[in-house]
């Protein structure tokens, strides 16, 4: 069980996310970022963003229960699960909320609200997340698999670099979108790609914060290590 005492204030975000299963939907709602971001300390995060540390903390000393099992915890079954989780989904999102975007974009270009550059950004996204994906699948994750945690830290820089360029995508994913927020009167395919943006944002926040903040550490640390 979990233990919620003042000292997590000066714990990193992205630890609190590790350790303590359900603080990443308290996060995510406080806009607090534990991928990109999750290096600094929770107190530093709450005050970056005018939130009171104390609440956050009684927040989160809510979420006193097991571990979860969702994600496996040993390398192996985690690139396995972070591949068929959120690889495979990716490619299948993207290309679908492109076409959308387009539509409604063509559709409502009269109306005061439509997301001009919307699908511009989506395949800028695509593009680059799917390079992304195919420098892990191709070179960083059979590294990781074979335990080489000397040839993999340059690697691993470089993918920690490009998340940070993925978490200001979606920022401006976010921008063009008003939160992934339809305006009143919206139609079907306009409510149905806001839908997929926003499941898209809540995926590639999870798929980020695995990597950043449980795969990637245990090499750093093995080869920090090896190199004292």
């Amino acid at each position: 069980m979990t233990t919620i005492t003042p000292d997590r204030a000066e714990q990193a975000i992205g630890q609190i996310a590790v350790e303590l299963p359900g603080a990443t939907a308290i996060f995510r709602r406080l806009k607090l970022d534990f991928c990109c971001g999750g290096q600094i300390a929770l107190r530093e995060a709450c005050a970056g963003k005018g939130l009171a540390v104390d609440q956050v903390l009684a927040e989160l000393a809510t979420l006193d229960r097991p571990v979860n099992q969702d994600a496996p915890v040993e390398a192996p079954a985690l690139i396995d699960h972070i591949l068929e989780r959120y690889h495979a989904v990716h490619r299948e999102q993207l290309p679908e909320l492109i076409r959308m975007a387009r539509r409604v974009e063509a559709v409502h270009r009269d109306h005061p609200q439509v997301p001009a550059g919307l699908a511009d950004h989506l395949e800028q996204m695509e593009g680059e997340l799917l390079d992304h994906m195919a420098k892990e699948e191709e070179i960083l994750f059979p590294l990781l698999q074979r335990g080489e945690s000397s040839l993999a830290a340059f690697p691993i820089e470089a993918m920690r670099h490009e998340h940070t360029g993925h978490g200001q995508q979606l920022e401006r994913l976010m921008a063009l979108t008003c939160d992934a927020t339809p305006p009143m009167g919206a139609c079907n395919t306009w409510r149905a790609l806001y839908a997929g943006i926003a499941q898209l944002q809540n995926d590639l926040i999870n798929h980020i914060h695995l990597e950043n903040n449980l795969l990637f550490p245990g090499f750093e640390q093995h080869q920090d290590a090896c190199c004292a």
